[in-house]
């Protein structure tokens, strides 16, 4: 036996098994390779001999007690190309398509705009070491506790060394999601992207672009698992937008840091991104990193134990919330509004270790109370006036978080009018305005989307919302991990509507009428007494 560079006894170990095979399309999964300048999360590689062999054979074990994929039971429809068109490569998107097959739903596709191996959020934009929930938390396993992470983790490593993480680390996480397109065998169409929805009656015909080529097909549902920047992307003051295009990125974009190494930066924003944004580029070799909340004080989360006694008491990280999420649609509207309101006026939390990640480093400043006053550009540098003093940045990242704007989102421009929203169903008390909150779509117990009362849009009820637009109808951030405890309920509104669809009057009225036909005696006739 040999060990690698890494330390790791065999020819290739578990990161370079994924990779290799994903290359190679042996394993039906997507090229693993990060892309250029990504930044390189902490991620164990497999501490076990043959590991990975023993993963696939106790992987094929666990599905073949599952049992074969239900056939499909759908009721064909003359002139529909699929069942369900999913848009979204990421981990929700895997997981609802591997639930609908389940269910006995078939000619399920997901859609996917990026490059095999690129889909989410994990090898581009993300920049944490470690996710930022508990390690326990229900993933997209959807009840099989088998394909969920911490049985892919332990296998490839060993029990206790799940029991020694943190948190789960950011590229074991992807690395994982990954191994799980592959076994949950998801059909992903990637560099395919959707730029229209028109309605045909209750069909979605979908308007894509394919390798840059425009197509056209149809889908009786749709099932929008496109993220934070599905709903209406990110947020952006308009004084950075005004600025020169190479001076300022937001944090949903992959950025290169390598031009900021000897750099000032500012970085506007205090929300974790900003934080794992601005310890990115501090390690890249910025001279100074300057980072600025409004708030008075940082809020954080995940204290580590040694450093609990020097810390205010908090609760413990699970706190059930993934479990009461799946039942937040039966709150009343005023609950559902006012938890949303809770969410917006409160002080965006950072792990713990995103923050001390920055402020370990002596080139990091930051400022409270200390909104941007005034930007423009000067001598070439971005000029700043915040709080009473001047700063001059080569370059600024902000990290001001994602919008929910439906007419901003470009497939949904020819259908956005019809959309029932927040604001036009619910009234909310004095003092509980909120125009953010109100431009959310009020979506259905499907999370499907609703029809204005004089739209002709019946066709709405056919388009289902998991990204960000869902959270205040839902109560989760749609598209994080936790939001995945949801996806049991969704898969079953799908799987419902698409049954009833397909109930034929006729046939049934038929079938009543049709006199039973008594089978051959003989097997009995001898054990007939007159």
């Amino acid at each position: 036996m040999t060990k690698d560079k890494s330390g790791n006894t065999g020819g290739v170990n578990r990161r370079g098994f994924f990779r290799g095979a994903a290359a190679l399309g042996g394993l039906g999964a997507a090229s693993l390779l990060p892309s250029t300048g990504a930044p390189r999360a902490f991620a164990a590689e497999a501490q076990i001999p043959g590991a990975t062999d023993a993963l696939a054979a106790q992987t094929q074990k666990v599905l073949r007690w599952a049992g074969p994929m239900p056939a499909d039971w759908v009721r064909p429809r003359a002139g529909v190309d699929h069942n369900v068109v999913i848009v979204g490569g990421g981990q929700t998107g895997l997981s609802l398509a591997y639930g609908l097959r389940r269910k006995g739903v078939g000619k399920v596709q997901i859609l996917e705009q990026s490059d095999p191996g690129q889909a989410g959020i994990w090898r581009n934009v993300a920049r944490m070491h470690q996710l930022r929930t508990p390690k326990t938390i229900v993933g997209p396993e959807l009840g099989n506790p088998a394909l969920g992470f911490r049985a892919w983790y332990e296998t490839l490593h060993t029990p206790g060394a799940f029991d020694g993480l943190d948190r789960i680390a950011r590229l074991d996480w992807a690395d994982y999601l990954a191994w799980y397109e592959q076994v949950s065998a998801a059909q992903v169409r990637y560099r395919t992207r959707l730029i229209d929805i028109e309605p045909e009656g209750e069909i979605l015909r979908l308007h894509l672009v394919v390798d840059g080529m425009p197509r056209t097909e149809t889908t009786r549902k749709l099932v929008l698992a496109n993220g934070y920047t599905g709903a209406g992307g990110a947020s952006v003051p308009g004084f950075l937008r005004a600025l020169p295009a190479g001076k300022w990125v937001h944090t949903e974009k992959p950025i290169d840091f390598a031009p900021m190494r000897g750099k000032v930066v500012g970085v506007l924003g205090a929300g974790a991104s900003a934080f794992d944004a601005a310890a990115v580029a501090l390690e890249t070799g910025a001279a100074e990193v300057h980072l600025f909340s409004r708030r008075a004080y940082i809020d954080y989360t995940n204290v580590p134990p040694s450093q609990a006694p020097q810390t205010p008491a908090r609760p413990a990280p699970d706190r059930g919330y993934s479990n009461l999420s799946e039942m937040s649609y039966a709150l009343p509207d005023e609950v559902r509004w006012r938890n949303q309101l809770g969410r917006e006026r409160a002080v965006a939390t950072v792990p713990f270790d995103s923050l001390n990640r920055t402020v370990m480093h002596p080139k990091f400043n930051l400022h409270l109370n200390a909104p941007w006053d005034t930007v423009a550009m000067s001598g070439g540098k971005v000029a700043v006036k915040s709080s009473g003093k001047n700063f001059k940045f080569d370059y600024v990242i902000a990290g001001t978080g994602y919008q929910v704007d439906l007419a901003a989102q470009p497939e949904l421009v020819n259908i956005h009018k019809s959309i029932v929203l927040w604001r036009d169903r619910f009234r909310p008390a004095a003092g509980e305005e909120d125009r953010a909150t109100g431009a959310y779509p009020y979506l259905g117990p499907g999370l499907q989307f609703l029809a204005q009362q004089d739209a002709d849009a019946a066709y709405l009820r056919n388009i289902h919302c998991a990204n960000l637009a869902a959270t205040v109808s839902s109560g989760a951030l749609m598209g994080d991990v936790p939001s995945m405890t949801l996806q049991p309920q969704l898969v079953v509104a799908i799987a419902r509507d698409l049954f009833t669809d397909g109930v034929d009057l006729d046939a049934n009225r038929k079938y009543l009428g049709v006199a039973p036909t008594p089978p051959d005696p003989a097997p009995y006739q001898k054990a007939v007494r007159s």
